[in-house]
């Protein structure tokens, strides 16, 4: 497959136009190459743990006593 195939497959597969294909620059990887990336990602995810978070952030302004309170029951 040419690009220019490949190019005119993806355009009529996504319904856009040939040139915003082109411009995008589609290329055939080879499936025995497992680790092809051609622009590897070395940024953090863009996911946050909330849960994580807010353990972060929620901090006591005064000391705490653990256990039980004395008078409850």
């Amino acid at each position: 497959m040419t690009p220019q195939d490949l190019n005119r497959a993806v355009a009529t597969a996504t319904g856009e136009d040939l040139r915003a294909i082109r411009q995008r620059g589609f290329s055939l990887a080879d499936p025995l190459e497992v680790n092809f990336d051609p622009e590897p990602d070395n940024q953090r995810p863009q996911t946050v743990d909330w849960d994580a978070r807010e353990l972060e952030r929620n901090v006591p302004l005064f000391s705490q006593p653990f256990g039980r309170l004395p008078g409850l029951v």
